[in-house]
């Protein structure tokens, strides 16, 4: 670590990167759809994937469900900052526009309230032409337990 990163301004987003390193040694769902976390910060994070051919549906776009999970994994990285355990309680999602075969979607998680054990974050997912393929909301509630150890909270 370098002298900037452990400076206490910068606790909060060292323990944000310490746990999605955490979540991510973990995370099969995400590896194995090809997800690539492009950048994590306390109650923000960003999730991009390619849209495969073998994602698409019958009508020869992306299936809901592919980008439905982008935006739960980009919510579950956001809600999971700051090592505490956090599950989702409750998911909806508006589709838009269809998500194109070859297309990178970025889902971008941004918390909009935390308190007590719940909190609400609301996740756009774009296409690659900057364009909203969905609108995702989150209400998350935490659970027992850390990812990280002890030591560094």
């Amino acid at each position: 670590m370098d002298a900037q990163s452990t400076h206490p301004d910068n606790a909060p987003h060292a323990i944000a990167e310490a746990c999605a390193e955490a979540m991510w040694s973990e995370d099969q769902a995400s590896q194995s759809l090809g997800m690539v976390i492009e950048r994590v910060s306390p109650g923000e994070a960003v999730i991009s994937m390619v849209i495969r051919p073998d994602m698409t549906n019958g009508h020869g776009i992306c299936h809901g469900g592919f980008i439905f999970t982008l935006a739960d994994s980009a919510f579950a990285f956001a809600c999971n900052t700051y090592n505490q355990r956090t599950v989702a309680q409750h998911c909806a999602v508006t589709f838009l526009q269809p998500g194109r075969r070859g297309d990178t979607i970025t889902a971008h998680a941004v918390e909009r309230n935390r308190s007590g054990r719940s909190g609400i974050y609301d996740v756009t997912i774009r296409n690659g032409k900057g364009e909203i393929v969905a609108e995702f909301r989150g209400h998350s509630r935490t659970i027992s337990g850390t990812l990280l150890g002890s030591d560094t909270q």
